[in-house]
């Protein structure tokens, strides 16, 4: 199944080309879809953006249903290095291809856990699963945030992905966040005449990835550490003989349970003030995603562990739909197989034994729900 999955392109629309053939999600929800039906489920989908739909596939209990179980993956990928990522390859027990592990590989331990569980006539009594393919993770969660928004409830989700087959309940949250500092031009050959945005965003770079950074570093989460600041996009200026009225940067900011966007502004904009800096916090751009902190006392969660034979929840520094469906009431954990050093890369691979062991957990914790 994984290697039928990953031979069906599904870059997410944000970063390919118009019209790209390699484009969407249609085809693994078209593909979704019928494996579902042909295993005795009930399917549907849900319209999320023009021509991307979150696909849902339901088992029913063998009574009357009191509990719903959520399985979340998501169904879009990154672009590929080249038309051979789209080749499945099987070398050294690694199944190779864009999606192999983030998270067409989740997709098919669910999938076929979930199958084995329909066909072979032990359906839980009382326990719905739903498994809900989510278009646009890599974007800007529009799947999950769909589903969400149409108040969609159950007792726990497992968001699929690259785990190393791990219970995850928390993890971090990112903000993009622009700024700007603005100057008087000048020539470039009476630089006094002018006021240098640039120099200006110099100072705000070295206090961010300086005293801030450090600041943060004092802070510490049990799962996940301490929350992080990155400077990844900076621009200004238009040639080398003007002095630069404007410049701008853009950074990524990793939070923690209990921070807030607004909160981060505040800070920023108090870290600003201190050193004296006149630069402007334009807006949020692009990413937006909350941290996650699901209790591991949850008696699903516990069960999921005791499936997994894990002891103690972990966190990672990722973020991904497992936030979004928590904010919208849905407890949530994230679970999966492969590592997520393998997530984007060029090569993309996923271990067999770990997508055979996240089919075994899945299977064992679904024929131990009520």
């Amino acid at each position: 199944m994984l290697g039928e999955l990953i031979a069906l392109p599904s870059v997410n629309p944000a970063f390919s080309p118009p019209d790209d053939p390699r484009s969407g999600e249609a085809r693994v929800a078209e593909f979704v879809l019928a494996a579902g039906r042909r295993a005795g489920l009930a399917g549907e989908t849900q319209p999320v953006l023009p021509g991307r739909d979150n696909v849902l596939l339901t088992l029913s209990p063998a009574g009357r249903r009191r509990r719903r179980l959520l399985l979340a993956p998501h169904l879009d990928t990154v672009p590929a290095p080249d038309e051979d990522a789209f080749t499945p390859r099987v070398t050294e027990e690694r199944m190779h291809g864009r999606g192999a592990c983030d998270t067409k590989g989740s997709v098919a331990a669910m999938l076929c856990a979930l199958f084995r569980v329909a066909r072979q006539g032990a359906r839980p009594r009382e326990t719905e699963i739903v498994f809900a393919g989510l278009v646009d993770e890599e974007s800007k969660q529009a799947g999950s945030r769909a589903l969400a928004a149409q108040r969609f409830r159950a007792d726990l989700a497992i968001v699929g992905e690259p785990t190393r087959d791990q219970v995850v309940t928390a993890h971090k949250g990112d903000l993009w966040l622009r700024l700007e500092t603005r100057g008087k031009a000048a020539h470039g050959a009476t630089p006094a005449l002018g006021r240098n945005a640039v120099r200006e965003m110099a100072a705000v770079v070295q206090l961010l990835e300086g005293k801030y950074a450090a600041l943060l570093a004092r802070r510490s989460h049990p799962l996940l550490g301490a929350p992080t600041i990155n400077v990844g996009r900076i621009g200004g200026g238009s040639q080398p003989n003007i002095v630069p009225d404007a410049c701008f940067i853009e950074v990524d900011r990793r939070t923690l349970p209990g921070e807030t966007p607004a909160g981060v502004v505040r800070e920023i904009q108090e870290q600003l003030r201190r050193a004296g800096l006149r630069a402007r916090v334009a807006d949020a751009r692009g990413v937006d995603c909350p941290p996650l902190e699901t209790p591991p006392q949850l008696p699903w969660v516990c069960q999921l562990m005791a499936a997994a034979r894990q002891g103690a929840p972990r966190g990672v520094h990722y973020f991904c739909d497992a936030a979004v469906l928590a904010a919208g009431g849905i407890p949530a954990v994230v679970f999966g197989p492969g590592d997520i050093a393998q997530a984007h890369t060029a090569g993309e691979w996923i271990s067999l034994r770990s997508l055979d062991r996240a089919t075994r957990i899945l299977e064992r914790f679904f024929r131990s729900l009520p």
